[in-house]
């Protein structure tokens, strides 16, 4: 029998974990401190920039955005998946689930806004120096901020409110998480709709951060290849290179993670591990590679470090 989505009353079953009894107490507590990890090191990047003046700038204002949606992802996934292995269920509401998924893919497309808002940042830095101050002044940094989250929130809202049309007759989960493309596969009719504007979204979010990131990257480049000045070629190739590693990764792995949902000869153990890996991976180095590699980040966190640790002994 079809069930209306807003029925508070169905149970979804996620796919198993596979843990025997005697890895359950190591998994939890592995879970734990690895979310902990993830909270402690972006709240310090997070603090370190809203208290450190000479890191307001619109680079690390810009980065600040990061821990954000990296904490988003984490709270989405960590949590839910402790509570699961503790009461040793993986059954949860629909609200539940789909509220994890709409937090998830906020996050997901958010980190792409955000590291494409970077590296144009890099660019009009690397390329544009004299014209720096007047295109990534306040004003406009307000307006790239706010355009972020409002194209994403508006993005994914429609996404959703497509996904609550619908109705369900089926409750099993084929990924170890809820997300937009496992919730469409519960609907008992047509989702030609959900499923081509979850294609335009692709298209959209995934291959225009991708066309910004080749374009800023090709001129950085070009730049970085001209200038006689070896020292500033080294330090401009070192921030950026680091930057489009850790975005072609994580666009690499939403890509095929999203599209694989599309083929059901993927391997689904491939596509898990994969989606397990955005959730895993992103949010824990992201604050570990930019506070190691932003010089003037890294100076700050340990000064921030020393001065709690001096007030303490006080």
């Amino acid at each position: 029998m079809c069930q209306q989505n807003e029925s508070f009353q169905v149970l979804l079953t996620l796919e198993t974990l596979g843990l025997s009894n005697a890895n359950a107490y190591p998994a939890v507590l592995f879970g734990i401190l690895t979310y902990l990890l993830i909270m402690s090191c972006n709240l310090m990047v997070l603090v370190t920039i809203a208290v450190s003046k000479k890191l307001h700038k619109p680079m690390y204002i810009l980065l600040f955005n990061l821990p954000v949606s990296d904490m988003v992802g984490a709270t989405a996934f960590y949590p839910q998946l402790v509570f699961s292995i503790v009461i040793d269920s993986r059954l949860v509401s629909h609200p539940a689930c789909v509220t994890q998924a709409f937090l998830i893919h906020v996050y997901g497309s958010g980190n792409l806004f955000i590291l494409s808002a970077m590296a144009y940042d890099r660019y009009i830095a690397i390329c544009c120096p004299l014209r720096y101050n007047s295109v990534m002044n306040p004003n406009n940094l307000m307006r790239i901020t706010i355009l972020i989250w409002v194209i994403n929130l508006s993005l994914l809202g429609i996404v959703f409110l497509l996904l609550a049309r619908v109705k369900i007759c089926r409750t099993d989960i084929v990924d170890l998480y809820c997300n937009n493309p496992t919730l469409v596969k519960l609907a008992c009719e047509d989702t030609k709709v959900n499923n081509y504007y979850g294609l335009f979204n692709i298209v959209l979010i995934q291959g225009g951060s991708l066309l910004i990131m080749i374009y800023t990257y090709a001129q950085i480049l070009h730049t970085c290849l001209l200038t006689n000045q070896a020292d500033a070629r080294r330090k401009a190739i070192q921030t950026c290179g680091t930057h489009l590693i850790v975005y072609l990764i994580f666009q690499i792995n939403i890509m095929i993670t999203l599209i694989s949902h599309r083929f059901e000869s993927f391997s689904p153990f491939l596509r898990r591990a994969l989606g397990v890996s955005i959730l895993v991976f992103p949010p824990f180095l992201d604050p570990i590679i930019y506070g190691l590699k932003t010089t003037e980040l890294k100076q700050s966190i340990i000064m921030l470090l020393r001065k709690n640790v001096g007030l303490i002994k006080m």
